[in-house]
């Protein structure tokens, strides 16, 4: 007898169900190390199940990845568009980017960690990762056009972005052991690199 088709609302709760194991299966042991049999086990399902609903594992990764920037871009919109003085948009979405990358490690890993095929194979996780940045960017505009911050928009977004990107990444990492704290770092006066 053949199987009854999935309904579209069954198959959206076991992607987003898969999503989120294969989240936390991504960060701990990285993309190579996770299989589907792995992401059935975290499921509860047989070993097949994951193929009824997903091509194979770059597919989940994709969405993995997808997820967790679109909800990532969520909140760097919000922020924007709840402050209106230049610098207060800025430290709004900073503090967004902090308490998104401390709230979801794991989702923070497998957005800026892990290698993936490239993303013009799966439009949908390219749109978020540029929804990402362009609140950013625009914010960076922003400021540089109120006389707040000098430069090129986009080198100046990038300058705001690895600059708080790194401190996450030692923090995340147990590395912030020079002497200063998160907390210490957020708090101190903007760094001026690159601003005039």
């Amino acid at each position: 007898m053949p199987r009854a088709a999935l309904k579209d609302e069954e198959i959206a709760a076991f992607r987003r169900k898969a999503v989120r194991v294969a989240t936390r299966l991504f960060a701990k042991q990285g993309y190579a190390a996770v299989t589907l049999r792995a992401i059935a086990e975290g499921l509860g399902v047989s070993a097949m199940a994951p193929y009824r609903y997903f091509e194979n594992k770059a597919e989940i990764f994709a969405l993995v990845r997808a997820d967790a920037f679109r909800r990532f871009a969520d909140g760097q919109e919000r922020a924007f568009a709840g402050a209106r003085a230049p610098m207060e948009r800025l430290f709004a979405m900073r503090d967004e980017y902090v308490r998104f990358a401390l709230e979801h490690p794991d989702a923070y890993r497998v957005m800026f960690d892990l290698d993936q095929e490239p993303e013009a194979d799966y439009p949908e996780l390219a749109a978020e990762n540029h929804r990402s940045f362009d609140a950013l960017k625009e914010a960076a505009r922003l400021a540089i056009a109120d006389g707040v911050l000098a430069g090129e928009p986009s080198i100046v977004a990038h300058q705001l972005w690895a600059t708080l990107h790194g401190l996450i990444s030692l923090h995340l990492a147990g590395k912030l052991t020079m002497g200063c704290t998160l907390e210490e770092l957020l708090a101190a006066p903007p760094l001026r690199f690159g601003f005039e």
